[in-house]
C-alpha cells in the first residue's frame, strides 16, 4: 500500500467515524415535535418560570421510558445555577414542604412527570435572571441513557404548566 493509499484509506474512515457520531447524535438529541431522545428515554415539555438573579427557578418536565429495562434520573447541572437538585413534595402535617431525593426512578413502559406539587428540579442560586420568552440549558444525567441536554422554556413567573398554563 502506497503512503497515498494510506492516507486517503486513513481520511474515509475518519470521515465515515465523523458521520456516524453526528447522525447518534443528532438522532439522541432531537426526536422531533420538541421532545429530545436520551437511549430508551424520551424527554418533552421541557419547561420552567421566570425568576429573578441569584433566586431560585424550578424545571419540569416528563419522562418516559421506553425500553424494556428501568433506568434513574441521578443528578442534573446548568451554567444559569450556582447548584441543581432532583426534589419532590411532600405533605408534612397541613403543611406541604419540598425535600431533595437521591434520584427519580423511571420504571420501563411507563412515564414520570415533573411537575408543580410533584417532583421537580430546583435551580439554586440563578446565576442571571430567567426571563420569560427564552430558553435555559440544563444537563441531566441517567443512570444508563448517560447525559442529555434539555433547554428550559422560560414561562410567565406564575405559569402552571408548559405553554405558560
Amino acid at each position: 500500500m502506497t503512503t497515498t493509499t494510506r492516507r486517503a484509506a486513513i481520511g474515509a474512515a475518519l470521515g465515515l467515524l465523523a458521520a456516524a457520531t453526528a447522525t447518534r447524535t443528532a438522532t439522541a438529541q432531537h426526536a422531533g415535535h420538541g421532545a429530545t431522545e436520551a437511549g430508551a428515554l424520551r424527554i418533552s415539555a421541557p419547561w420552567t418560570r421566570a425568576a429573578g438573579q441569584g433566586g431560585t427557578g424550578v424545571g419540569y418536565l416528563a419522562i418516559r421510558n421506553t425500553g424494556s429495562a428501568p433506568d434513574r434520573l441521578v443528578s442534573a447541572r446548568s451554567a444559569a445555577a450556582r447548584a441543581m437538585e432532583l426534589h419532590t413534595h411532600i405533605r408534612d402535617g397541613d403543611v406541604m414542604r419540598m425535600r431533595p431525593v437521591e434520584a427519580i426512578d423511571l420504571p420501563p413502559g411507563q412515564e414520570v412527570r415533573l411537575q408543580p406539587g410533584g417532583l421537580h428540579l430546583m435551580l439554586i442560586g440563578l446565576t442571571a435572571p430567567l426571563r420569560q420568552g427564552e430558553r435555559v440549558p440544563v444537563t441531566l444525567v441517567f443512570e444508563r441513557a448517560g447525559e442529555v441536554t434539555v433547554d428550559l422554556a422560560i414561562q410567565a413567573a406564575g405559569a402552571r404548566g408548559h405553554g405558560g398554563h
